[in-house]
């Protein structure tokens, strides 16, 4: 589809670069960058849910693995071999 748009010359300018770097034309690269955009704010206005602990703190999801405190003895040794 061919639209006419008004972008501002630094804009235009990168959008240039960075097609020329990755071998694309204007338009391919200005599709390409505003599809990356949309990707990265969707994934950033994921808003993580917080629960709250009976004493009414937010509690952070758990994510990964969970550290132990033996975990940590074991660190702080090997740190001051």
């Amino acid at each position: 589809m061919r639209t006419n748009v008004n972008i501002a010359d630094d804009v235009r300018q990168f959008a240039t670069l960075y097609a020329n770097a990755k071998g694309l034309t204007l338009g391919a690269a200005i599709t390409e960058l505003i599809r990356k955009a949309q990707r990265t704010e969707t994934a950033e206005t994921k808003t993580p849910q917080f629960e709250r602990s009976f004493a009414g703190f937010p509690v952070f999801p758990k994510l990964g693995r969970t550290i132990t405190t033996e975990m940590v003895k074991k660190a702080e040794e090997e740190d001051l071999d």
